[in-house]
């Protein structure tokens, strides 16, 4: 054999190492036939290895869809926290902010905002919202505009909503009903308040209309614990014992049961009397209001300072009930 082969059959062997199986046996037998011919053959074959890398030849992957969820669906005129989910094929979208900009979609000019949506993990960490303050300056369809870091970078999608002139839930800003609801003085066992199986008595103390006249900022939660058992209305209750326990002294706490006569239901919801205040406060009027909670923070003037619909995490309560607290 040539030195000459010999060379070419060193570049070869080399080359078989770093190729897969297949096309290693393919070139090995190609170079033993190339090779293996009489002493008098003076033409080297000539070998050509292609190899291609999979990652600089493969299509770019298809973008990731986000979907997104509504989960404040009670919106009217003014200002209001508005939340939202996101979600995608790969599971649940928890970058630290979104950017959120409102639009009008009906005639005429109104005012669009763009603001910042923090990201807020639910308890047992299966699902979080983005949560911000929107103001609609007048009733009709709207279009959220949302842009966030997906799983494949940065992405977008829209939200439409249809906000209201009014509605039957007492409004930031105005003196809720003056409302007896019933506390462990009126009644003679703690089965009497609530659907929950563990109940705080600390949350039934006090009446809705005492608390408002009290000098201190209120937390109320409505939500009946036993039946609403979602990831948006089932922790509500026990994320407002939550921050009783850390600013017991300095606010009042109250949950009212959505059921009149909880002791009685016993886990049978066709004997379940509502109580006046889901009518009172306006739930009975808006749809599936019998699977979410509401909590609001009142101000030490009586006046709503904020509405949470749905599930509202305890850092968010937090940091509306210390705003109220700073104020004189």
């Amino acid at each position: 054999m040539t030195e000459g082969r010999k060379a070419v059959m060193f570049r070869a062997f080399h080359l078989v190492q770093r190729l897969p199986l297949q096309a290693s046996l393919l070139l090995a037998l190609a170079v033993i036939f190339a090779c293996g011919g009489g002493e008098s053959a003076t033409t080297e074959p000539a070998i050509e290895v292609v190899t291609e890398d999979p990652a600089l030849t493969a299509a770019p992957a298809a973008p990731v869809a986000i979907e997104p969820i509504l989960a404040t669906t009670v919106l009217e005129v003014g200002e209001q926290r508005v939340a939202f989910l996101l979600t995608t094929s790969e599971g649940l979208i928890k970058a630290h902010e979104s950017t959120v900009t409102s639009v009008y979609l009906g005639e005429g000019d109104a005012a669009s905002e763009e603001k910042q949506a923090g990201f807020h993990l639910w308890p047992f960490e299966v699902r979080g919202s983005y949560s911000t303050q929107l103001t609609f300056d007048r009733a009709g369809p709207w279009r959220l505009d949302i842009e966030v870091d997906g799983p494949a970078g940065p992405a977008g999608t829209q939200i439409h909503l249809d906000v209201a002139q009014e509605t039957s839930i007492p409004a930031i800003g105005s003196i809720p009903p003056f409302a007896t609801n019933k506390t462990v003085f009126t009644v003679e066992d703690l089965s009497e308040l609530t659907t929950n199986f563990d109940p705080d008595p600390e949350l039934y103390q006090i009446t809705i209309g005492d608390a408002r006249i009290s000098g201190k900022p209120t937390v109320i939660v409505f939500a009946t614990p036993a039946f609403c058992t979602s990831p948006t209305c089932g922790p509500q209750v026990d994320t407002v014992t939550e921050l009783k326990d850390l600013y017991r002294d300095e606010a009042n706490f109250i949950h009212v049961e959505l059921y009149d006569n909880p002791e009685e239901i016993q886990g049978d919801l066709t004997k379940a009397e509502l109580s006046d205040l889901v009518h009172q406060w306006g739930f009975s009027s808006i749809p599936h209001w019998f699977n979410e909670s509401w909590t609001f923070v009142l101000g030490r003037d009586g006046r709503i300072a904020q509405r949470f619909e749905a599930f509202a995490t305890l850092e968010e309560l937090e940091e509306t009930l210390l705003a109220e607290l700073e104020k004189a």
